[in-house]
């Protein structure tokens, strides 16, 4: 008689625990419940990039609909990764204006920068989020800007309200990273994004190459892997990001900008280079600059915990070549801690501010 036994076939526990795994993991990505995850899961066969894009599909065009409303801009839903011409009929947010700070002299020569996880996973209130981002980019008029947690709707916005920026992005699908240059100050060279292979959050390395004021950039961002079970992945990411700029050519300055979802004791097992400096380290450990995703101070998201830790983080690794300038940290603090109009922040992250000067 022949057997009937189903050893290769996956036992009806194991089968559940997978699907409860993927579950969790889709309602961390989209700010969901379980219920919302098994719904899109289960209506895409379990396939985890399928239903997360069938779920920002849903209401993607909806959530900017008031700011596109009889615009021949209106989103599409493929993007180029770098558009060099703005849209047309654009009202630039970012531009000069007698509000806008103005570099002096001496400010001209350093480069400053802003690392955000923008939160357009969170579509409440995303217009008006996105216009307070803006109104940070003609405060502090940032020569690079870092973001996470973009989705399309949001970077079409950015390249109609922010047109003195290049918008260079990381992905085209459901949520990704992206970069901002300044026109007038960094020149853009190319970019690639560079995948982290066993991701199961869609994660990659975006890296730009770039020059300011004559000097070489090589600037990087992410967006690593997700929650405390996730540990393992998020190291193996940081070793990719590490070993790049560690492997950057020694006339370039290597500047690195994102939300890590790092822990001290991740940070400690992986180690970083002798060439790379945490920025807020080196600065000196300011308290006010530690907290950059703090449950107790922003109240954008509803958990029934006091969560404060310092995923957002800055690395530089600066050029040694004899003869090339070297860049420093020379400033930190944290930005959007102010409630906007609608009662919430820009983000539940507060936004990373630096700058850096020759030394």
């Amino acid at each position: 008689m022949a057997s009937t036994s189903n050893s290769d076939t996956p036992s009806v526990s194991g089968v559940e625990r997978r699907r409860s795994g993927l579950c969790e993991e889709f309602a961390a990505i989209t700010g969901t419940d379980s219920a919302v995850a098994q719904c899109y899961l289960a209506e895409n066969d379990w396939e985890m990039e399928r239903a997360i894009n069938k779920f920002f599909e849903a209401d993607m065009e909806r959530v900017f609909e008031e700011d596109f409303e009889g615009s021949e801009d209106s989103p599409q839903k493929k993007k180029q990764k770098v558009e060099k011409e703005p849209p047309k009929e654009c009202i630039d947010l970012t531009g000069d204006s007698p509000a806008a700070r103005k570099p002096s002299d001496e400010d001209d020569a350093n480069l400053s920068l802003i690392s955000w996880n923008v939160d357009g996973l969170d579509t409440d209130n995303l217009v008006e989020r996105a216009r307070g981002l803006c109104s940070y980019l003609v405060l502090y008029t940032p020569d690079v800007v870092f973001l996470q947690e973009l989705i399309p709707p949001y970077v079409q916005y950015l390249r109609k309200r922010a047109v003195s920026y290049l918008v260079i992005e990381g992905g085209e699908d459901a949520y990704f990273t992206g970069m901002m240059l300044k026109k007038s100050r960094v020149k853009f060279l190319e970019s690639e994004t560079v995948p982290f292979p066993t991701t199961q959050m869609m994660r990659n390395l975006l890296v730009t190459q770039a020059t300011f004021k004559g000097q070489k950039l090589c600037l990087m961002t992410s967006h690593l892997e997700s929650c405390k079970g996730h540990a393992q992945e998020r190291m193996k990411q940081l070793r990719v990001v590490m070993q790049r700029m560690k492997d950057a050519p020694d006339d370039v300055t290597v500047l690195f900008g994102g939300d890590t979802n790092l822990r001290d004791a991740e940070v400690a097992k992986v180690g970083l280079p002798s060439s790379v400096c945490d920025v807020w380290e080196r600065l000196g450990r300011q308290e006010h600059c530690r907290y950059t995703w703090d449950t107790r101070a922003n109240s954008n998201k509803t958990v029934p915990f006091v969560s404060r830790c310092r995923f957002d983080r800055v690395y530089l690794r600066p050029a040694s070549k004899e003869g090339v300038p070297r860049l420093g940290p020379d400033h930190m603090a944290l930005i959007g801690t102010e409630k906007l109009d609608c009662g919430r922040y820009t983000s539940d992250h507060w936004g990373v501010y630096c700058s850096f000067t020759a030394g």
